[in-house]
């Protein structure tokens, strides 16, 4: 068996297929033999070549024993994706939006490519060797690349043919698809390239347009270059050929790693927003709700219509248990007046078929046409949470505070805010200054630029103004500190002072 091994240092394998424009985003995997052929014959070219110490006629040979046959991969874990780049044209100020896809794979993990029943000559492996070792990149010149030969063993996911292997992949739920087919360019075998190159050479009147893209060897057919062969309108390499090869099903899709931490600390998940235009921070109240609503229909999806805990409902929770159920907290966290991220936070802990609810939210959306997608970034403790967990001394207002009892003689709103406190478990505050405005990105906001009122019908608000303050605690005090009317959606929110 002759096997190769390759590392990407850059976590990054470009090549777009044949057939593909480049901004169509796609990207070929796994390697296709052809490019790999193409890839040592460079390299030989440019680095091995004007060395010397090795024959040409053992590079005929090489090549031609690698294109006899085809080969199977053991791929690593990787997944689809892309940047994006305005480039310069000639005309000034003009640009162009320009895709460049890739396969985004780990650094470490190899990929190796093997031919099972492939035996070489000394003389082949002593140039294979010396090809591998120059090698500077795979595919386009970004896919940097070390290469080796490879000697232990191997376990194929990913070989020709149509014969579904499925049964040596692993388990996967009903319904869901373990393989899928990919279509690879191979090289063709000398033999079948020499009757293809008689066949298209056979017509005078083509020859001359052609001979110049059909050399007479497999090596030189599969050095011409690129240009030249879509210049004379060939639907792909003349001395290639379309091979079916079966691969997992996941073989680009993401997969996220498994949390290290146990099921019975978790306690708080944080989710990335996405969206053009994120919503703004004085609609926190309002992402709050979508939120809760969200969270409850990926809950009944797992408990069942009729049994979302009350810890995710708030519903049904005895008197002295008012708020040990979740809080749905909007956060603006790079501080540039939008809400990026969502932090759901159970104050006793997040239950394992509770967890497996919430990681299956993976959208927000609004009666009105808003929508933005939703992606689990960290599942744990205080870590998840950010600023909005730390444990801290002094803390001041994010969005407005809403007392939740009507004012009366003696029970004013500091008055108010100290009775949350005690009845949260937290000390009593040594000093309570109320501020005019607090800064939302680069704008001072006031609490009139918030909205205040939730969406629920017939509720009670005795505050429909709010207002801002700073709390100074004796000793550190954990957080979250959501307080007031609408707490549990990110009205009455605090994070540590010294970060504002």
């Amino acid at each position: 068996m002759l096997a190769l091994t390759f590392t990407f240092p850059s976590g990054r394998y470009h090549a777009t297929p044949w057939d593909r424009h480049v901004n169509e985003g796609a990207v070929v995997w796994p390697p296709e033999p052809w490019r790999v052929l193409r890839a040592l014959i460079a390299t030989w070219h440019h680095k091995v070549k004007p060395l010397g110490g090795h024959e040409e006629s053992t590079l005929h040979g090489l090549i031609e024993a690698l294109s006899r046959s085809l080969p199977e991969y053991a791929l690593p874990p990787a997944s689809h994706s892309h940047t994006r780049h305005y480039m310069p044209q000639r005309e000034a100020g003009k640009t162009s939006l320009v895709f460049d896809a890739f396969a985004a794979v780990s650094r470490d993990e190899p990929l190796i490519m093997a031919w099972p029943k492939l035996d070489l000559p000394q003389k082949q492996l002593a140039l294979l060797d010396d090809l591998l070792a120059v090698m500077g990149y795979l595919g386009r010149a970004e896919s940097w690349v070390e290469a080796s030969r490879y000697d232990g063993t191997f376990q194929s996911n990913c070989r020709p043919g149509s014969k579904p292997f499925a049964a040596e992949l692993p388990e996967k739920s009903a319904g869901e698809s373990r393989e899928e087919i990919v279509s690879l360019l191979a090289p063709l075998s000398p033999d079948d390239y020499g009757n293809l190159r008689k066949k298209f050479l056979a017509n005078k009147k083509t020859t001359k347009y052609l001979e110049k893209t059909l050399p007479e060897s497999l090596l030189d057919a599969l050095s011409v270059e690129t240009s030249d062969l879509r210049a004379l309108g060939w639907s792909q390499p003349p001395a290639t050929r379309k091979e079916l090869y079966r691969r997992p099903a996941e073989a680009l899709r993401p997969q996220r790693k498994p949390q290290s931490v146990k099921p019975l600390t978790v306690t708080t998940a944080r989710y990335i927003l996405i969206g053009k235009p994120l919503p703004r921070v004085e609609d926190t109240v309002r992402i709050g709700e979508l939120f809760r609503r969200a969270v409850m229909s990926a809950a009944r999806d797992v408990f069942g219509e009729d049994a979302i805990p009350a810890v995710i409902s708030g519903h049904g929770l005895p008197k002295e248990n008012r708020h040990r159920h979740a809080f749905y907290l909007p956060w603006d966290q790079n501080n540039d007046g939008h809400i990026d991220r969502l932090i759901l936070h159970l104050p006793d802990r997040i239950d394992e078929k509770t967890r497996r609810a919430i990681e299956r939210l993976n959208h927000l959306w609004s009666r009105d046409g808003g929508e933005w997608q939703v992606v689990l970034e960290n599942l744990g403790e205080a870590e998840a949470g950010g600023l909005l967990l730390a444990t801290v001394c002094d803390w001041k207002s994010v969005t407005p505070y809403l007392h939740p009892w009507y004012l009366k003689r003696g029970f004013d709103i500091e008055a108010q805010i100290r009775r949350e406190c005690a009845m949260r478990g937290m000390p009593e505050p040594v000093e309570l200054t109320r501020l005019d405005a607090i800064k939302v990105g680069m704008l001072e906001r006031k609490s009139l630029h918030f909205r205040c009122l939730r969406e629920k019908r017939n509720l009670e608000q005795p505050d429909r103004k709010g207002s801002f303050w700073r709390i100074r605690f004796a000793q550190p005090v954990a957080g979250p500190i959501s307080l007031g009317s609408g707490c549990h959606f990110g009205l009455g929110l605090f994070r540590p002072a010294d970060a504002i």
